[in-house]
């Protein structure tokens, strides 16, 4: 088997007397859509944060392309090459394409005191990079806030990969979009795979995650309930894992119909 890019072995993580994670274990390998499902209060953010560097876990090692490894930050795990694309999407929607493509990384021309910013390279890329995703854009130097909700995760999908993602952390990235935009996001998390990247498609919709899932990983209270490959479970297994089971059971029963 694919050595895995990272392997979270039987993290915990508390705060005071508050057990968020207690005993995960993860990981994603390179092409590989890793799903992780769970509902509010599962721990899903807890997990983000605690794989992206945000937070240290209270017990439990991280291997980062098979060695141990301790992020001090989210600044370090990126230079390593995990990249985290949150809801929010961490842009300026007066700016252009173009500018929050680059977020001040952008490329320049010249030396010394001649040195200045290369727009029209950095359009060039711009377009390219966002070809490579699926999208056609009129132009790069349109407001990012004209883009549909879709595009606008493409554009941060299509940004991290192009600055070295080895590991891409998509945090409900289909939560706020309608069926079209979907689509769009479901497309765009298939081509980064095949481009090598390992995607961990954190989501509390199962029928998104069968879209573009290779694994599947339930994560309830803080605990993982099992790992299943693509082909071993079904929507309505997940869906039950999810929802809790036989309490939901227990619930139709009492209702007398079907959830």
């Amino acid at each position: 088997m694919t050595r895995p890019i990272i392997h979270m072995e039987s993290i915990k993580k508390h705060f005071g007397n508050v057990i968020a994670l207690n005993g995960v274990t993860f990981d994603v390998t390179p092409g590989e859509c890793h799903c992780l499902l769970g509902d509010n209060g599962a721990g899903k953010s807890t997990f983000i944060k605690t794989m992206s560097g945000v937070h240290k876990p209270t017990a439990g090692e991280i291997f980062f392309e098979g060695k141990p490894l301790s992020f001090d930050s989210p600044r370090e795990a990126m230079e390593a090459g995990i990249a985290t694309v949150f809801q929010d999407l961490a842009m300026i929607p007066l700016m252009s394409v173009t500018r929050n493509f680059f977020m001040g990384r952008e490329p320049t021309k010249g030396r010394g005191l001649t040195k200045r910013l290369d727009i029209d390279r950095a359009n060039e890329i711009t377009m390219e990079e966002m070809r490579k995703m699926g999208i056609n854009l009129r132009a790069p130097d349109q407001a990012v806030g004209t883009l549909s909700g879709g595009e606008r995760q493409t554009v941060a999908i299509a940004r991290a990969v192009y600055f070295g993602a080895k590991v891409l952390i998509l945090d409900e990235p289909t939560s706020a979009l309608g069926v079209r935009q979907t689509s769009n996001v479901l497309s765009t998390i298939a081509r980064v795979r095949e481009q090598g990247v390992g995607v961990v498609f954190i989501s509390h919709n199962v029928r998104h995650a069968m879209a573009v899932g290779d694994r599947f990983t339930v994560l309830n209270r803080g605990q993982t309930l099992g790992t299943a490959v693509k082909g071993e479970i079904t929507s309505a297994e997940l869906q039950d894992l999810m929802a809790g089971g036989q309490e939901l059971a227990q619930l139709e029963g009492s209702l007398g119909g079907t959830i």
